[in-house]
């Protein structure tokens, strides 16, 4: 029996990364998954990076697990509706939000090389764009559709992720500001649900050992690194949590949640949290 049997959740941008390994750790714990993203294909990722929906949700399926990939590119509001549609049709419930979706990887791919960037105004404007229209906004489209099925259980957690960039200056312009927008619109969503007992919460990821951090791995040290899945471990614990909406509309780094929860990763280490410093 996992700890999550006949929820429903729906992680978005799922394809690799932390989505990829959020989705696997929920499924883990018994929770019928949905995924969404734009990779069908391999090999063609904007990001040139690898992995795809269908082979986050066979690798699910080897597991065990349930999983029903969705292609949606969250740009486009009727590929959302249409996402939310076949979890109505199919279970009329959603417990888990993880708003994981970003379309800031177009760095690598927008005509220009970012670290060869002076500064934000050698930045292609369409950078700026995608990092609000497939990040910010699609967290706030998503994250009210699904409340339109969270608040009539009375219950549900939605977690946005978001990075330290937001309380920083030295790391990029748009990025910085994308994140701090992220975290605004969580508290404004927390107080706005404050009695809906729906939580929402940023969440800041690690080091994470994502495809693309692996691929340019000898310019990292890995040494306090985190798996794809430790996010998703994290927050199945916080759903668990009977006092979670305490934590509603706050900034946690999944380092900190796994420490007070008692999890570790997937090698069994305990990652040490980041902090504004350091990150």
């Amino acid at each position: 029996m996992g700890s999550l049997d006949g929820k429903t959740a729906l992680v978005t941008g799922a394809s690799r990364g932390i989505g990829k390994g959020t989705a696997i750790a929920l499924a883990k714990e018994g929770a019928t998954v949905y995924i969404t993203g734009r990779t069908e294909n391999e090999n063609t990722s904007s990001a040139n990076l690898p992995g795809t929906i269908h082979a986050t949700a066979e690798e699910i399926k080897n597991l065990n697990g349930t999983c029903i990939a969705i292609r949606c590119d969250h740009t486009d509001d009727q590929d959302t509706k249409r996402v939310f549609k076949r979890i109505i049709d199919d279970s009329n419930r959603l417990d888990i939000l993880v708003n994981a979706v970003w379309g800031g990887y177009e760095h690598f791919s927008d005509g220009t090389e970012f670290w060869k960037e002076q500064g934000f105004w050698d930045m292609p404007f369409q950078r700026w764009d995608k990092m609000f229209n497939a990040g910010v906004r699609a967290h706030f489209i998503a994250s009210s559709l699904a409340c339109k099925l969270m608040i009539p259980q009375q219950n549900g957690l939605i977690a946005n992720l978001s990075f330290w960039a937001a309380d920083r200056n030295d790391k990029g312009t748009a990025y910085s500001v994308a994140k701090a927008a992220t975290n605004k619109m969580t508290e404004c969503m927390a107080y706005e649900l404050r009695d809906k007992n729906v939580s929402v919460i940023t969440l800041y990821p690690g080091l994470v050992r994502t495809e693309s951090v692996m691929k340019n791995k000898d310019f990292f040290d890995l040494s306090n690194s985190e798996s794809t899945e430790f996010t998703g471990r994290v927050l199945c614990a916080l759903y668990n949590d009977k006092n979670k909406q305490k934590k509603s509309g706050s900034r946690i780094t999944s380092a900190e949640l796994a420490t007070e929860y008692g999890i570790k990763d997937i090698d069994g280490k305990q990652p040490k949290p980041l902090t504004v410093d350091n990150c």
